[in-house]
């Protein structure tokens, strides 16, 4: 799908953290399942990380479009610190700082488990 298109109908942080995987179009709403990219989280950029699969999916009702209900399906990504072991996400009360994701958006992803 064209990033320039995607803008206008996602919010900013998801076109640049997460992809579209997949978009159903339905009767009555249309479904958009997102990833988050593989890129790891700036917060530990110090850190050894390695790609370690997902949270559940979350399921998030945006604004219609066209007269049509609009779910995203949102994956977060999981990652693990080689030296630790420990298992991370990423900060998305930090992320919530510098985009325009709105504050309680950001603690409902965070507090996704």
């Amino acid at each position: 799908m064209d990033k320039d298109l995607l803008k206008l109908i996602l919010p900013d942080f998801l076109v640049e953290y997460f992809e579209v995987t997949k978009v159903e179009t339905l009767a009555s709403r249309v479904d958009i399942y997102l990833e988050e990219k593989i890129s790891p989280p700036a917060e530990f950029s110090e850190q050894t990380l390695i790609s370690h699969g997902f949270h559940k999916q979350s399921t998030i009702r945006d604004f219609p479009i066209r007269g049509k209900q609009v779910y995203l399906y949102v994956k977060r990504r999981r990652w693990l610190d080689k030296s630790t072991k420990e298992v991370v996400s990423r900060d998305w009360n930090l992320l919530a700082k510098g985009t325009r994701m709105t504050a309680e958006f950001a603690s409902f992803l965070k507090g996704i488990n």
